[in-house]
């Protein structure tokens, strides 16, 4: 028996929720089923206007729990909503109660029905005798959801072998109440193997026709296939331009086998700005912002200008006078649909002034490159460009000059990149140099791995990992520019240990990046109540001279506490760490950090 108070709101005092005739260990899944889809039940969180609104879902949570018992396999229950003591589809509609206290819900499910015979024909060859969907069987429990899955599946079974107009034709559901079985038998009518048609395209835009069906890549000719209709669209989608687009087929196939299509696009407005804020006792105040117009030429060109502030107000963790604050400006012309559908061309220019503790560093680079979308949550670029840098560090005033190649791939399959409960993610970054006018050549590579796993209803417990690795190879320490080396401490790596605060000691006293790195991080994410969540966390860092970490790699780790909560925009994190390793001064301080987003 379930009974909750309701609010003042109403004269509502309780709903009554009673399962009868049913063994402990499927009530409380049938209790579930008819709360959840009570109207009446649900009153109690979410107060009704007036008793009469009250009344009206009453009668129809009928036939709104006994669809609900059928999902959970109950085809012969009993269901009596009494409102005060009456039954409610005896009430008189047209003199509804005028002030309702109590309603009880009383349930006798009756026997749990198993699948008995099934049948789902015709199927493709290509699918005989492999099983339709998971639980869709003869003898497994018969819960209604699961027919309408099987139904779906068999058609898109056929859509994805060319039969676009494949559906149902018949659908015959039989209870045999006497053995508890649910016989289903479904006919499905494939219709012909279609191709793709012509597209027509229309709405209201100023990116033209030619350039839309270069971005999309419409397969006309080819055998239709889903996957090559989500992808075309997607291409469109991914551009960033519209706010709508929509894509339709035609109700009826042309005699030469082929199937049109209609596409209604909207742009969105073609300028946007954003900005970001974060802090950190250590690294003090960030702040970012951007520029993008997305369709610069009339093309779907995005042009994105950003500029960035860092360490605005910080500590600093090495030479005093080194530090300050450090400065970014960027731009970004990228054109979709180049070179083939999923490619999308762009030029890049970067300046950066950077004023670390152990460095400073002003470069300039700028090139072109091609990113390359293997699906929607694949894609890898490939750039070419030159760099130019000063840098003053532990090894005295230099310059550097190089041809650079940076390139990356990533791989998302994180269920929610803001926040994350399940899946991973893989990023992969690599920029060989080669030197021009006396600086060496090398490489330097990075990887960044994270994985999370969900506990729990609706996973209020999350366990997340990350794992950062990089190294750089073929140039000396002294002669790679300090941008392409490895420090550990700070919000991005070591969270309660100072700002890029473990590097290389040299001979001078003074402290240089390394050229390996590898950061280890672990969180538990416990959401308590709402949107309220606490997280604690472990972090460890290890900086080599060399190119690989070996056993006199520098060692720090921090962990600390946090609190999340949850926005709109993403969570808002608040964190606090503190040194746990002898580098650091165990547990001396106390670092603050605050952003949005998980940390990682």
């Amino acid at each position: 028996m379930a009974w909750v108070a309701a609010s003042p709101a109403l004269a509502l005092d309780s709903v009554e929720v009673n399962v009868i005739g049913i063994d402990d260990d499927n009530r409380a899944a049938v209790t579930s089923a008819v709360e959840a889809a009570s109207l009446a039940f649900r009153s109690l969180d979410e107060p009704l206007e007036s008793d009469a609104d009250l009344f009206g879902v009453a009668v129809t949570d009928y036939a709104r729990i006994i669809g609900g018992l059928y999902g959970e396999g109950f085809y012969g229950p009993a269901v009596s909503i009494l409102i005060d003591g009456s039954e409610a589809a005896e009430i008189d509609p047209f003199n509804p109660p005028t002030q309702i206290g109590v309603i009880t819900i009383n349930v006798t499910p009756g026997p749990r029905f198993g699948f008995g015979a099934l049948d789902v024909s015709p199927r493709p060859d290509s699918r005989q005798g492999t099983r339709l969907v998971k639980g869709f069987e003869p003898g497994r429990q018969a819960r209604s959801g699961l027919i309408a899955t099987a139904a779906n599946t068999a058609v898109g079974e056929w859509r994805d072998e060319g039969h676009a107009k494949a559906d149902v034709a018949d659908q015959r559901i039989v209870a045999r109440h006497d053995e508890a079985l649910l016989d289903v038998t479904i006919s499905l009518a494939p219709g012909p193997k279609l191709r793709f048609g012509t597209l027509t395209i229309d709405g209201d835009r100023d990116v033209s026709d030619k350039r839309v069906r270069q971005i999309m890549g419409f397969p006309t000719g080819e055998v239709y296939s889903p996957e090559e209709l989500r992808d075309a669209v997607n291409r469109v989608r991914r551009t960033g331009v519209f706010a709508t687009v929509s894509v339709a087929e035609t109700d009826t196939p042309n005699p030469d086998g082929t199937l049109d299509y209609r596409m209604t696009l909207i742009e969105q407005k073609p300028r946007r700005f954003g900005f970001n804020v974060e802090f950190s006792s250590v690294e003090g105040l960030t702040l970012g912002g951007f520029w993008l117009h997305r369709n610069l030429f009339g093309g779907a060109e995005r042009l994105r200008i950003e500029a960035q502030v860092q360490n605005l107000g910080g500590e600093q963790a090495g030479l005093q006078d080194r530090g300050g604050e450090d400065y970014t400006a960027s731009m970004r012309l990228t054109r979709p649909g180049t070179f083939g559908a999923d490619n999308d061309a762009f030029t890049f220019a970067t300046f950066e002034s950077t004023d670390d503790p152990d460095y400073k560093e002003d470069s300039f680079v700028f090139g072109i490159g091609v990113t390359r979308y293997f699906s929607s949550r694949l894609f890898g670029e490939v750039s070419g460009g030159l760099r130019y840098s000063e840098v003053s560090d532990a090894f005295g005033d230099r310059t550097f000059k190089h041809a650079v190649l940076p390139s990356r791939l990533e791989w998302d399959r994180r269920d929610d990149p803001g926040d994350a409960a399940s899946g991973f993610f893989l990023g992969v970054r690599a920029t060989p140099y080669v030197g021009i006018d006396g600086s060496q050549s090398g490489a330097v590579g990075e990887l960044d791995l994270r994985g999370y796993l969900g506990f729990g209803a609706n996973n209020t417990t999350v366990l997340a990992g990350r794992v950062q690795l990089g190294s750089v190879v073929g140039s000396d320490l002294d002669a790679t520019p300090p941008d392409f080396l490895f420090f550990s401490g700070g919000g991005g790596t070591v969270r309660g240990q100072k700002y890029q605060s473990l590097g290389v000691d040299q001979p001078n006293g003074e402290t240089s990046g390394g050229r390996s790195f590898l950061g280890v991080s672990g969180e538990v994410r416990q959401l308590i109540r709402g949107t309220i969540g606490a997280v604690a966390f472990v972090d460890v860092g290890y900086i080599g001279e060399d190119s690989f970490i070996d056993e006199n790699a520098g060692f720090h780790a921090g962990a600390g506490i946090g609190a999340r909560i949850g926005t709109a925009i993403g969570p808002i994190r608040v964190d606090l760490g503190t040194p746990v390793s002898d580098f650091g001064d165990r547990f001396s301080s106390v670092e603050l950090y605050i952003g949005v987003g998980q940390a990682f």
